[in-house]
């Protein structure tokens, strides 16, 4: 045991296949203990940290702290933003902005297009707002809307899905998004515009097939326990005027400006690389016809964009997430008390709230990280490379359009095995950037990121929270429910790998 222990303290480098065990270990741990312990993930995760890197090579006195460094580093990234994004969902439900967006959603579309509507505002309060919040929401709409037309009360309900689904796996900053951007060295504004770039297709086809569904699997509402009750409290109490609400600007400007603030500084940021390359251009020896051209182009958009590029240290400040999403919060907070006039204990208590389930996610993303960091000391990178190069780890790099199916196959395994999207999207984002290291793919990163969220969409069943409270809150039994839910989140699931796919292979510019 000392032998081995010793062996793997002093080597540079590991078989593959010892790599690929060490791999094996740490999938049948998260598996294991999330699936058949019942674990919490953040114990099932920091477990198979610790356990691969015992494992993998290394100095045995530092195997131990470099798991604690690991998480230490991830939370880091991540434990203001998240925190500050569980403040703004609390704020926005109790203060009425959430229900202001969507009375307007239903205002632009009408009753007719009724289930637009609730996708869009699924989408929408998706993005700031967890899943199980924006369905909870919304969910009464769709009963109140089925009570007025006797008719499509399962696309209702899969409308709702639909948009929350999407933006709540693709757009930071809920924490499964959030946390690929991390694992994978994604800028965070690249990620929110790169996540609705192709959340916007893929609730559509989302939409477009629950409308086929309804067709042809018509169903009833169905009383809820304790329905008879609240109908009976809802005639008597007097319903919620405009008046009671916030403004519409003022509901979606706590959504608003974080997106506006972090883009802003990708953009920026961006320019400030393209100004710098107007010296390189100037000073490079002559060039002829397509490189010449541009050349040409890429000096004029330097000198035309400098001065914008000139903002990039200010925008660094503002654009930052940590910053963004404070902002954010201080001004959904400020909206909460203007409309509901809460006293200080009740404000207190909101915010301990939101920082308390804030505090599960930041562990559990951390500890993701830190599962991966352990792996890439476990050489996973290097060993999958020779699988694919017949053995030798200095042949090429494996390609990206292949990493980006082997991304989508790995988080729809961690989904269908373990429930949770957002886990799936830890881990998976973990053990993909172990296995491309700093090799170049081809194309954004982000896309990569929207691949593996794609897959933590497929094969959501009964270990999944988010299937439970599609059934129970919608009235749905479980066969239903397994009819339903299940086969549109495998069209999300597809749709948003496909799109990932076509984005990269059309070289759609983003950074990371």
């Amino acid at each position: 045991m000392n032998f081995c222990l010793a062996a793997l303290e002093n080597a540079a480098s590991i078989p593959g296949w010892y790599s690929m065990t060490i791999l094996a270990i740490g999938i049948a741990i998260v598996i294991g203990l999330i699936v058949k312990a019942r674990f919490n993930a953040f114990v099932a995760l920091i477990v198979a940290a610790m356990v691969v890197s015992l494992l993998a090579p290394g100095e045995l006195s530092s195997k131990v702290s470099r798991v604690a460094e690991a998480l230490g580093v991830n939370a880091g990234k991540i434990a203001i933003v998240i925190g500050m994004a569980a403040i703004i969902g609390e704020c926005m439900m109790l203060s009425g902005a959430a229900q202001r967006i969507v009375q307007a959603c239903l205002g632009i579309f009408g009753e007719r297009r009724a289930p637009l509507a609730l996708a869009s505002s699924g989408f929408v309060l998706g993005i700031p707002v967890f899943f199980d919040t924006v369905f909870y929401l919304l969910v009464p709409l769709a009963r109140s809307l089925f009570r007025s037309t006797h008719k499509r009360y399962l696309l209702y309900l899969l409308a709702i899905a639909a948009g929350g689904a999407v933006t709540h796996t693709l757009v930071p900053p809920t924490p499964g998004p959030l946390a690929m951007a991390g694992n994978l060295g994604i800028n965070l504004g690249a990620m929110m515009l790169g996540g609705i770039l192709v959340g916007i297709p893929t609730a559509a086809a989302g939409l477009a097939f629950s409308v086929w569904l309804d067709r042809r699997m018509p169903l009833e509402m169905r009383a809820l326990p304790g329905e008879e009750v609240l109908e009976h409290d809802a005639e008597v109490a007097p319903p919620v005027t405009p008046q009671a609400l916030p403004g519409l600007f003022v509901s979606l400007l706590p959504i608003l400006l974080p997106v506006i603030l972090i883009s802003s500084n990708t953009i920026l940021d961006h320019f400030a690389k393209v100004s710098a390359k107007s010296a390189l251009v100037a000073a490079s020896p002559a060039v002829q016809g397509e490189a010449a051209q541009k050349a040409f182009l890429d000096n004029y958009l330097a000198e035309a964009v400098t001065p914008l590029a000139s903002w990039n240290r200010y925008s660094a400040v503002w654009g930052n997430p940590s910053l963004a999403l404070m902002l954010s919060a201080f001004l959904a907070a400020i909206v909460y008390v203007r409309q509901r006039r809460p006293n200080a204990k009740d404000l207190e208590r909101t915010v301990e709230t939101s920082l308390m389930s804030a505090g599960l996610i930041i562990l559990i993303t951390a500890s993701g990280g830190a599962f991966g960091a352990m792996l890439k000391e476990a050489q996973i990178g290097s060993a999958i490379q020779s699988i694919f190069n017949g053995g030798d780890t200095s042949g090429a790099p494996l390609g990206g359009m292949l990493v980006m199916c082997l991304a989508f196959l790995l988080a729809a395994l961690l989904k269908v095995a373990q429930g949770s999207s957002t886990v799936a999207m830890i881990t998976g984002s973990s053990m993909v950037a172990a296995m491309i290291g700093t090799t170049d793919i081809g194309f954004s990163k982000v896309y990569l990121a929207t691949a593996i969220a794609g897959g933590s969409l497929i094969g959501s069943w009964m270990n999944d929270s988010g299937f439970w409270i599609f059934a129970k809150m919608g009235g749905l039994t479980e066969t239903e429910a397994l009819k339903s839910w299940t086969p549109m989140l495998i069209v999300l699931g597809v749709t948003a790998f496909l799109t990932s796919l076509l984005c990269a292979a059309l070289h759609i510019p983003l950074p990371g």
